[in-house]
């Protein structure tokens, strides 16, 4: 009994001694690893909240080839099907040049507007080691209005020429932080300057042009719903002109747009209510004649397929 007894306490104090040989070394370990930063993805799903652009940017070597697609107005009744017989539509190639940088191109049917844009993603918001509450993604484009003003159209006509004095530069810092896993937040302060501007209708004899300059800024959001399925809302606010005359006489209204987005593996949907018929900045922030109050709704979609040139990458995704 008492060889039994020692064996016993023995066996106890040899596990003591392991258990606190195994301690050690993972404290140790716990000591000597370097804590690493985590970066926040999928903020938005898309390179676009709806209209607007988001702070997203296409993976390197992937192609997205978008089309976005703007019915008539709701408010056009029932002989137009409340829109539906009416179209618009914009075709687009985007390039991912490396993660953070992406080119692209794009030509609209309205005002038969070819575009060019580039969005460089300045920082990730991330957190651990390298803490930054927020990613800020720039973005710059040209658009260049094609449509003639000579009734007999044709492309030998001067007027057709993407001149110079019928560009429209745009410039964005787009600001995001995603809240939780499910919620996101972006705010777009924008630039607007049009070579080319149009007298407006005024109630007295002064004539009034329509500002060069335009400052506004945009705020969008993403609240999802399951893995695949998101509601996405956005509003442009056009600052104030210091145009009297121009403010008082100005037909334009802020651009305002829900819609739901659905992601099935390589491509995107947007399915959105929006009083923009345009679907680049020019239109929906400097142009848009149309509001919700009188039923200027227009429901679109855009659709966005990625392409991997990436040999390391059998799929496309950002």
């Amino acid at each position: 009994m008492f060889i039994m007894k020692n064996t016993y306490l023995l066996f106890l104090l040899l596990l003591s001694i392991v258990a606190v040989a195994q301690d050690d070394p993972m404290e140790l370990l716990e000591k000597n690893t370097k804590p690493t930063t985590t970066f926040a993805i999928a903020t938005f799903k898309s390179t676009r909240v709806i209209n607007g652009q988001s702070v997203e940017t296409i993976a390197k070597r992937h192609l997205d080839f978008r089309i976005a697609h703007r019915f008539g107005a709701l408010n056009t009744g029932a002989y137009n099907y409340f829109g539906l017989d009416q179209a618009t539509m914009r075709m687009s190639l985007e390039y991912g040049l490396t993660n953070d940088l992406m080119v692209g191109i794009g030509r609209s049917t309205t005002q038969k507007t070819f575009d060019y844009f580039g969005k460089y993603k300045l920082l990730k918001q991330s957190s651990g080691a390298r803490t930054i509450p927020v990613s800020i993604t720039l973005f710059a484009s040209i658009a260049a209005v094609s449509l003639s003003s000579n009734p007999e159209n044709s492309f030998s006509s001067p007027s057709f020429a993407n001149n110079i004095e019928r560009w429209t530069y745009c410039s964005q810092i787009l600001i995001a932080r995603k809240i939780t896993d499910g919620f996101s937040l972006q705010i777009s302060p924008t630039y607007l300057h049009r070579n080319k501007v149009f007298r407006l209708n005024s109630s007295d004899a002064s004539e009034v042009f329509e500002p060069n300059d335009i400052f506004a800024i945009g705020f969008g959001g993403r609240y999802k719903l399951n893995k695949r399925t998101s509601i996405n809302a956005e509003y442009f606010y056009r600052l104030p002109s210091f145009n009297e005359q121009y403010a008082l006489n100005s037909n334009y209204h802020n651009s305002l747009s829900v819609g739901v987005d659905i992601e099935t593996g390589g491509h995107v949907f947007q399915l959105h209510f929006t009083n923009s018929l345009g679907m680049i900045e020019k239109q929906f922030i400097a142009e848009n004649t149309e509001s919700w109050t009188n039923g200027g709704v227009h429901w679109g979609f855009n659709l966005s397929r990625t392409f991997s040139f990436d040999k390391k990458k059998k799929k496309g995704n950002w």
